[in-house]
């Protein structure tokens, strides 16, 4: 039986909520879609059959962060991503350009591309458009990312437009690497997302999108520079601006988005796959997401004695096992299995949520449950602060 083609069918929307499904040489995405973070090919602490259990269909990685251990070449000798993690699931590269910004001990910016010293062993490194696909290319994902620049939270605007029009240069030097390497062959089934930026400036916002859409078809579209430190308010609106902007047929890929609350109201907003360390990052400080206690930190001394699982409604491993008294204990203790356990259970919170949103749209009433399930979360995380 042949190798899909990459694909997405949009099944149903009520407003600007859509579900779909995404189809990859890996198997379908069904969206909305939670993508377990996993950096350097691990979501932390967990096996790839953990992973699966938690009902997640796709995970990424983090080209930086491979490229400097355990290197591309390596991976891709022993047999690519896929084989190397052992998931048999699709697979997405970020591009590292926002870990080159943010992690690199120093890095100079330049329209050739960025020379970065690595937050390791500080070794300098060059990051080009061509060298970035080149390594995600030996890496063997299935959705591989455009270079990009990510301009921080309160940019203004003169920094903002420099960044777009770095972005669009180098996408345009990354799509044709990307091209160049696909006739050469034989390569992975890949696909190419360019980054969207603009930070909160709506009509830079929609220029580039209209840039981007004109230079040809994509298979699919990232929204990047939100969740970077500007107000909520000012995200939704620039997700509400850009959805008009943005073809139905193709999916959107919100990064670094995944709190229970954003990604509900990302949803609304028009968005279709997310990704997020804080589950992992959140399990290893002891904090977990419930609908009984919004995000509570299980360290407290409120829940030395209590029995009840962290939350009641939760089909996940650790809430059918164990309860808040001895998650508190290993979290207080440091212990990695309060951080295998919590892992678990925040995956898992926002996989279902995901899953949940896209049997509402698909019955028609994702607005009605979206504001019912907010309004009882943020209340629980009022009273739990």
């Amino acid at each position: 039986m042949p190798i899909p083609d990459f694909s997405f069918h949009l099944e149903g929307t009520e407003g600007q909520a859509r579900a779909g499904t995404f189809a990859t040489p890996h198997g379908p995405v069904h969206t909305p879609a939670f993508m377990p973070v996993g950096t350097q090919g691990t979501v932390k602490t967990l096996t790839p059959e953990e992973v699966e259990a938690l009902g997640a269909s796709m995970v990424l990685a983090n080209t930086y962060h491979l490229f400097l251990r355990p290197g591309h070449e390596l991976v891709r000798d022993l047999g690519g991503l896929h084989k190397f993690m052992r998931w048999n699931g699709p697979i997405l590269t970020d591009s590292g350009g926002f870990q080159v910004f943010s992690l690199a001990r120093i890095n100079k910016i330049q329209n050739e591309g960025v020379v970065f010293q690595s937050h390791i062993d500080g070794s300098e490194h060059f990051f080009t458009p061509e060298r970035v696909i080149e390594i995600q290319r030996a890496l063997g994902a299935d959705v591989v990312m455009a270079f990009d620049e990510c301009p921080p939270g309160g940019a203004d605007r003169k920094t903002v437009e420099d960044a777009n029009q770095r972005t669009l240069l180098w996408l345009q030097r990354c799509r044709a690497e990307f091209l160049t390497l696909e006739k050469e062959g034989p390569t992975p089934e890949q696909v190419l997302f360019p980054v969207l930026q603009g930070n909160v400036f709506d009509d830079l916002r929609l220029q580039q999108a209209r840039d981007v859409l004109a230079m040809g078809d994509w298979v699919g579209l990232a929204i990047g520079g939100l969740s970077v430190g500007e107000s909520k308010e000012d995200m939704w609106r620039t997700l509400e601006v850009m959805d008009g902007a943005l073809p139905i047929d193709t999916p959107r890929y919100l990064m670094g988005v995944g709190y229970p609350d954003d990604l509900l109201r990302s949803v609304a907003r028009g968005c279709d796959l997310f990704d997020c360390v804080a589950p992992t990052r959140n399990a290893r400080h002891g904090t977990a997401w419930s609908e009984a206690d919004g995000q509570a930190n299980l360290k407290h001394a409120r829940f030395k004695r209590d029995t009840y699982p962290v939350d009641p409604g939760c089909d996940c491993y650790t809430c059918q096992r164990f309860d808040r008294a001895y998650l508190r204990h290993l979290a207080v203790a440091n212990e990695w299995l309060g951080h295998r356990l919590l892992t678990i259970h925040n995956l898992r919170f926002l996989v279902s949520l995901a899953e949940k949103a896209r049997s509402r749209i698909l019955d028609g009433s994702f607005r009605s449950w979206s504001d019912d399930w907010l309004a009882r979360y943020e209340k629980a995380r009022s009273l739990s602060t």
